[in-house]
């Protein structure tokens, strides 16, 4: 049986539901920007933090660092899970094209509350990089770019609801 647009549906918790798009959006285009400020001083944070820890023991922060992973793994599985559906719902009545060169996937009140919560998470996600330096591991070029760039492009594609393909 395949579901159309009518069939389709998703059990909605209230957050989800009340969630506010348009105020949600309009953050977003006001203070996108500052995601460069919030990149900026994760770098000097890293270096500053690696110069800190370089004269000092590395901390055992096993406990701390799998509950830190644990929540995020927590958050990561529940947001795949509610936007999951919506998603195959695209692929199997749209295909592939339109699952990544339009927006119709900002337009389910799941997804739209979800892919909200996916791009804050970036900010706080900065803090795996905490663990690295604390623990004293090695913290290579690729780790901290990657949160950098992924922090800024999730901001800014989310601003503009950009499709994961845009203009193909």
């Amino acid at each position: 049986m395949t579901m159309n647009d009518t069939e389709l549906r998703l059990v909605e918790f209230g957050f989800e539901r009340s969630f506010d798009e348009r105020r949600a959006l309009e953050w977003m285009q006001e203070n996108w920007s500052k995601s460069f400020m919030f990149c900026g001083l994760y770098a000097a944070l890293v270096f500053a933090g690696q110069h800190f820890m370089r004269e000092r023991p590395k901390l055992n922060l096993r406990r701390p660092l799998v509950l830190w992973s644990l929540s995020l793994a927590v958050f990561s599985i529940i947001g795949a899970i509610r936007t999951g559906l919506y998603m195959t719902h695209i692929l199997t009545t749209s295909g592939f094209r339109q699952s990544v060169c339009d927006i119709s996937f900002y337009s389910a009140p799941v997804s739209k509350f979800w892919a909200y919560a996916f791009v804050l998470s970036k900010a706080p996600e900065l803090g795996d990089t905490m663990f690295i330096i604390l623990r004293k591991q090695r913290l290579i070029f690729l780790h901290w770019y990657h949160h950098i760039t992924v922090l800024i492009y999730s901001w800014y594609s989310y601003k503009d609801q950009v499709a994961a393909a845009a203009g193909s």
